[in-house]
């Protein structure tokens, strides 16, 4: 029988196939694989959250123009996105550390000191971890704790047809900024004298080596005293995420080209990388937003609110799940996720 590659699955078809025979043992388990975090019975108020996140150098980030101070921040901010995506509040994270002999003792300083800024922004302790060597560059991985009230828990699931699909602040500014960098260090590399040319992308530059996790969006739903139906970060893309809100809860959706929120920087400068913005926002990933749906009935309170933007709806199953461009035809959403293997 011939064997099958992992390439060819993709990312989340490897996690269904490696997660397809999981059982669970523990009557503390509430939620395992499936969601943006793990959720574990803590006591009858609230839930725990588990999150882990795993970063290879040459896979995940490239030492070449990412600082280390600015990894280890980002590391904590993509980690600690996905409690705020189950509408929770972090409150620890665990750093795993490989790290190579061509590292000195002043590079890991850097690194950690991005860590430990980003603790303080979320409000997290560092409570642990792991370090080793490594003969493969820099390995790091950071596992986040958390916890939600058990009557404010939003999982992927849950949506119900004609819920509003929203999204929080600007999509594609992540993508565009990697598109940046590597053009820049295609240009010095073939020429090392030529200094990289950056103050004009600035703004796309930071959304992707030092993103933030959306701690304010939390912090307003609960002012507005509005819990979604469903929520998830944005990682991989607005198209795999609104896929997995989908699947989740076995419905279709409608998302509409013209009301993606776009950065000024995004749409003037996506051309320059023969792209469109609405691709740097649907395949793009690494925004760290958050996609949520709620009720009509609390999208009336949430309306016009300058933190969120309604993108589309849900359907019945039936539909599929569509994007309806600017002529008002629709398309079928399709997206594999990162591409790491």
């Amino acid at each position: 029988m011939e064997e099958k590659s992992i390439e060819t699955l993709g990312e989340f078809g490897l996690i269904d196939h490696l997660t397809r025979n999981s059982k669970q043992f523990s009557t503390s388990t509430h939620l395992g694989v499936g969601d943006d975090c793990a959720v574990l019975m803590a006591n009858d108020e609230e839930y725990l959250l588990v999150s882990k996140e795993l970063l290879l150098e040459g896979i995940h980030f490239d030492l070449t123009y990412v600082p280390l101070s600015h990894l280890g921040f980002k590391a904590v901010s993509a980690s600690v996105s996905d409690i705020y995506a189950m509408n929770g509040k972090p409150t620890q994270v665990l750093v795993g550390l490989g790290v190579s002999s061509r590292f000195t003792l002043e590079a890991v300083d850097s690194l950690y000191e991005g860590i430990h800024r980003a603790a303080a922004m979320y409000g997290v302790d560092l409570v642990g971890g792991d370090t080793t060597s490594s003969v493969n560059g820099l390995t790091l991985s950071v596992t986040v704790l958390g916890s939600v009230a058990k009557g404010k828990i939003t999982y992927r699931k849950g949506a119900s047809v004609n819920d509003i699909l929203m999204v929080s602040g600007d999509l594609g500014r992540a993508y565009l900024g990697l598109q940046v960098l590597e053009r820049e260090k295609a240009v010095f590399m073939a020429n090392p004298t030529i200094q990289p040319e950056l103050d004009a992308f600035d703004f796309l530059v930071k959304k992707q080596l030092m993103p933030e996790a959306r701690k304010d969006v939390v912090e307003v739903l609960a002012a507005l005293g509005v819990t979604p139906t469903s929520m998830i970060d944005i990682s991989d893309g607005l198209a795999s995420e609104a896929l997995h809100l989908c699947k989740a809860s076995a419905l279709g959706c409608v998302l509409f080209e013209n009301k993606m929120p776009y950065h000024e920087d995004v749409v003037l400068n996506a051309e320059t990388f023969g792209l469109a913005p609405l691709t740097c926002a649907m395949n793009g990933g690494e925004d760290y937003e958050l996609l949520f749906s709620v009720s009509p009935q609390d999208f009336e309170q949430i309306k016009g609110n300058p933190h969120f933007t309604p993108i589309g709806y849900f359907t019945d199953l039936h539909g599929g799940a569509k994007l309806q461009d600017n002529q008002g035809a629709l398309h079928e959403i399709t997206a594999q996720g990162w591409r790491h293997f």
